[in-house]
């Protein structure tokens, strides 16, 4: 019997075999049939505006882009009518665009409109090119656009408007001299445009283009313009005598030469927790571009502004590229430069010294978030295996950690239900503390473009109205450190009124009766109370949640980085289990990862209280195998846990730490209390900083070893959604600044231990034989775009959606976990009557060692500032731009006021990024005391008006944030078919550079 699904059609007299529906197009592709399609991209869809891909389907003319295949179709592309058609589509795109394509940038190979132009073989460009009434626009940072080389195909609109969804171009076909627009005709530096750069990526031809690119791409394209133009009306005017053959020929050579001098890279983001994966162009060590792909398997063509363009700093003057070690002299201590020799034997030596002396837990190591999977593995295994501690952490311990234990305490695994493509999925998303529109603006655009394309509903639960809460269908602004109480609420309604899944609950999940029961303080009054939300939408959300097929629910440091943080996370996972949103598709608890490797670090054993693969230090049966991999006894091996990041720098500054190892990681910075963690770095016998640059906690070392960024090394990142893929080294390291494996290896080995790795590859091969939640993982499993979802078996097969055949447990089943009410450690009162939230920012990362050296990201939002809302500023006296004390119960900083209605009441808000000063000035050290994750989000402020002018506002009112977006449903060509002066092709127009 026939399989409905596929379907066999007639192309030219010969069968070609797809699947029934798909477009004619893909099936063509996908058979290896040449047609043209310059304005078709696979992630887009059919735009039906290029008319360059008509053929002849059954008797009539149609765009191929647009017609779906059936059983017995019968197609024709070498008729007279069909090439004539296609023919007329190409020569009206060039009336928009001038060729001169050995003096453009981007002549790379990828320009889809010149390769379509050289495969069509046209003799002759039969409309002449008219130039538009429009200037080039370059006030942007990072790209162009050039309206005289635009052929209105709309792919950028598309690309904007539906997949990124930040809703920011549009074209009207109706206007005179159509052009793309942003925010209805503002310039791109003053419009919304967030720079992602989805417009560059989908773009065929140079109208839009990197700045990166121009001008220096090719052989010929960095010549000055005075030059240029008179070469390009030379090439044009010899054009229309020797016919465009063999211009296009000089071009394809041009293609070629280039080419033989770019390098094409496939590596993955090093920013945030998403995992995007991408090429890197570059020619020695320029980055020409960075060009997604639709294989990738967590973005496809999906950037944002920093994985796009935030790049500079792998080139930066302040890199370190040799070793430092601090001495002492005359006018105090300071570094000098040393061989890669004398400073790891120093830092050999002084280790051993220590842990002999004092005991191996006089020393801790926290490991990069940064850093690859094998680096992590090499940090604790140092730690563990050399030294005998499990005073090993790394950078969760300040944002993820509270999640992982609500995680482990209801369904086992300590990572994300699923992928992203069940968020994509979902009927409902909650975002509870999360604001991915900045910190995760890849996923958030999943989440746009499903909301507004397929009708998924939005639930936003935060104290701050971002992005995502304004396009939400239910936004509830709660006060901070409320959620507990509010989670808690829903849940206790969603049981009381027959929302809950009662036979999931009965089937796969323990504890039912006594959760019930644990609820009971949790009234509707209560959660009112204490979050400030009214009781009816309350009502609303939970109604909202019990009913929807299936729920993801998103959650991160806004709810981590409170006193209640583990508790709140244990909440969120149990209002799941209650409405049985585990173990299907697009369902599951989804804590956003901060860092690109922060959920790998701790898969791979940078926890104090873990072995990689999540097996437990002070399991006698897990401390034998592990010493027996690794050969050793067990007792050589510790059985306890080990001191965590809060508590090293806590034990460092009573002088009981006496020595620390620090990969990438700016923990001067980043914890809490500035004061308190600095003085622990002042007082420690030593410590060792390796990293990239001479971060701030670097000043504090006495030996700096100088490491390299995922571009200069090969190696693996996990992603949120537990994904494993590959990086490969796109540049050699910069002077003598060597991979942080290598470094790692080689003091290993001055310290007794010759692991004899050559490649990373090694080392992962090393995990996967002890860690059994890596068995499977292997870098030719991860080859190319492939990648892996742990769990993975040995033989390969990975697990993109947890708990379908039960949880993580012995019996199998889930655990609901009663939690308590506690009101936050620090709250405002008479004197610090302000509470201060505080979060990161879509163009920066962290303290910005990395996004703020020398590119354009900086000048986006160049000054600190402080959100504060219309009513308040109006209560204080303050607008924009005014100077202000923020002042809490540790310390004091002074900057300018930002007036938004992003913040309202007594809460404000403050970017973390600004580290001159530091913003830790004013956090204190009360913390989760389940995990010792800082309370970062419970800081009481008091706010005073300095007596001086405002100035210009902190925030740029060119920032997007200012803009207005435009939504629609993308480019319509339905609007230009209606233009009287238009006409299927083949019939020719008088005016297509109109069109």
């Amino acid at each position: 019997m026939k399989d409905p699904a596929r379907c066999t059609i007639e192309l030219d007299g010969r069968p070609l075999q797809g699947k029934t529906g798909e477009r004619l197009v893909e099936l063509m592709n996908s058979n290896g049939v040449d047609l043209p399609q310059v304005c078709y991209h696979q992630a887009l869809g059919p735009l039906q505006t290029c008319d360059t891909c008509w053929v002849d389907v059954d008797g009539q003319l149609k765009r191929s882009c647009a017609t779906t295949v059936n059983d017995g179709m019968k197609v024709t592309s070498l008729d007279d009518a069909s090439r004539a058609a296609r023919e007329e589509g190409m020569d009206r795109l060039l009336a928009k665009h001038e060729l001169y394509c050995t003096t453009c940038e981007n002549n790379t190979g990828d320009c889809k409109l010149h390769n379509t132009f050289a495969d069509m073989d046209i003799a002759i460009q039969r409309y002449p090119y008219a130039r538009k009434p429009y200037e080039k626009d370059a006030s942007g940072p990072f790209y162009t656009y050039d309206p005289d080389q635009c052929i209105l195909c709309g792919q950028c609109v598309e690309a904007c408007q539906n997949v990124e969804v930040n809703e920011t171009l549009s074209i009207d076909y109706s206007s005179p001299d159509p052009r793309v627009l942003w925010d209805g005709g503002k310039p791109i530096g003053e419009s919304s445009c967030v720079e992602c750069g989805h417009c560059v990526t989908v773009c065929p031809c140079n109208a839009l283009l990197e700045k990166s690119m121009q001008p220096d791409a090719g052989p010929f394209t960095a010549m000055p313009q005075r030059l240029k133009r008179p070469m390009i009306d030379l090439i044009k005017s010899l054009e229309e005598t020797v016919g465009a053959p063999p211009i296009t020929a000089l071009s394809k050579m041009d293609v070629q030469l280039r080419q033989a001098e770019i390098k094409k890279t496939k590596t993955v983001c090093t920013y945030c927790g998403v995992g995007c994966s991408f090429e890197m162009w570059t020619r020695d060590r320029h980055l020409l571009r960075v060009q997604p792909t639709i294989d990738a398997p967590a973005n496809g063509i999906s950037t944002c502004v920093k994985g796009r363009f935030a790049w500079d700093f792998i080139n930066s003057k302040e890199r370190l590229t040799r070793p430092l070690i601090r001495e002492a002299g005359p006018d105090g201590a300071r570094f000098r430069e040393a061989s890669w020799d004398e400073a790891l034997n120093l830092v050999a030596r002084r280790l051993v010294e220590i842990r002999d002396t004092h005991g191996p837990d006089s020393i801790g190591f926290i490991g990069s978030s940064k850093a690859s999977n094998e680096e992590a593995y090499l940090t604790q295994k140092i730690a563990r295996l050399i030294i005998g501690t499990n005073s090993v952490d790394n950078s969760s311990r300040y944002c993820q950690n509270p999640a992982t234990k609500g995680l482990f305490r209801t369904v086992g695994y300590g990572g994300d239900a699923g992928s992203i493509k069940d968020i994509e999925s979902a009927d409902l998303v909650v975002l509870v503390g999360s604001n991915i529109g900045e910190n995760h603006p890849v996923i958030a655009s999943k989440v746009k473009r499903a909301h507004k394309l397929r009708g998924q509903k939005l639930l936003v639960i935060d104290p701050r109205k971002h992005e995502m809460a304004e396009r939400a269908d239910i936004y509830l602004r709660n006060r901070p450190s409320s959620d507990l109480a509010l989670v808690c609420a829903l849940t206790r309604y969603i049981l009381d009124h027959g929302l809950a899944d009662e036979k999931f609950l009965a089937e796969k999940v323990n504890n039912v009766d006594a959760y019930r029961e644990s609820l009971a303080p949790f009234t509707l009054e209560m959660a009112e109370n204490l979050s400030g939300v009214p009781q009816d939408q309350l009502i609303e959300a939970a109604q909202m949640i019990g009913r929807a097929g299936s729920v993801c629910l998103l959650w991160a440091m806004g709810i981590t980085q409170h006193s209640q943080g583990a508790d709140t996370s244990t909440a969120l996972s149990n209002l799941l289990l209650v409405t049985g949103n585990y173990g299907r598709p697009g369902t599951g608890g989804y804590p956003m990862r901060g860092h690109n490797n922060v959920q790998g670090a701790s898969d791979f054993g940078c926890l104090k209280n873990i072995y990689p693969g999540y097996e437990y230090v002070d399991q006698p049966a897990v401390r034998e195998k592990w010493a027996k991999a690794w050969g050793v006894p067990p007792e050589a091996l510790s059985d306890h846990f080990g001191l965590d990041n809060f508590e090293m720098v806590a034990e460092a500054g009573k002088g009981k730490l006496k020595a620390m190892y620090v990969i990438g990681e700016e923990t001067a910075v980043s914890d809490s209390n500035a004061a308190s963690t600095q003085h622990g770095f002042e007082n420690i016998d030593f410590l060792v900083v390796q990293d990239i640059f001479l971060s701030r906690t670097a000043q504090f070392a006495d030996v700096v070893l100088p490491a390299c960024p995922s571009t200069e090394k090969d190696g693996t990142f996990t992603n949120t959604e537990r994904r494993i893929q590959r990086f490969h080294q796109v540049m050699p390291p910069l002077g003598d600044s060597r991979p942080d494996w290598q470094i790692l290896s080689e003091l290993a080995a001055r310290m007794g231990h010759d692991w004899g790795y050559t490649h990373p590859s090694q080392i992962m091969d090393e995990v996967a034989g002890i860690a059994d939640l890596f068995a499977g993982v292997s870098y030719e499993r991860l080859e190319g775009w492939k990648s892996l979802q742990w769990p993975v078996a040995e033989d390969g097969t990975d697990t993109p959606l947890l708990y379908t055949d039960g949880f993580q447990f012995p019996d199998g089943k889930a655990r609901l976990h009663p939690v308590q009410w506690q009101a936050p450690a620090e709250d405002a009162d008479s004197e610090y009557d302000l509470m201060l939230d505080n979060g990161r920012m879509l163009e920066h990362f962290q303290s910005t060692n990395q996004s703020g050296r020398d590119g354009g990201t900086k000048p986006m939002s160049p000054d600190w500032f402080v959100e504060i809302g219309p009513q308040l500023a109006a209560e204080r006296g303050l607008e924009d731009g005014s100077w202000v004390r923020v002042v809490s119960r540790r310390g004091a900083l002074e900057l300018r006021v930002v007036v938004t209605d992003r913040v309202a009441g007594n809460t404000v808000f403050m970017p973390i990024h600004h580290v001159k000063p530091n913003m830790n000035r004013l956090t204190g050290e009360h913390h989760d005391p389940v995990v010792n994750t800082p309370a970062y989000k419970e800081t009481a402020v008091r706010i005073e008006k300095l007596d001086r002018p405002a100035g210009d506002p902190a925030l740029p009112y060119h920032n997007f944030r200012y803009g207005h977006r435009t939504p629609n449903t993308g480019p319509e060509a339905e609007q230009k078919w209606r233009r009287p002066d238009y006409a299927e092709p083949p019939t020719p127009l008088s005016r297509p550079q109109k069109q």
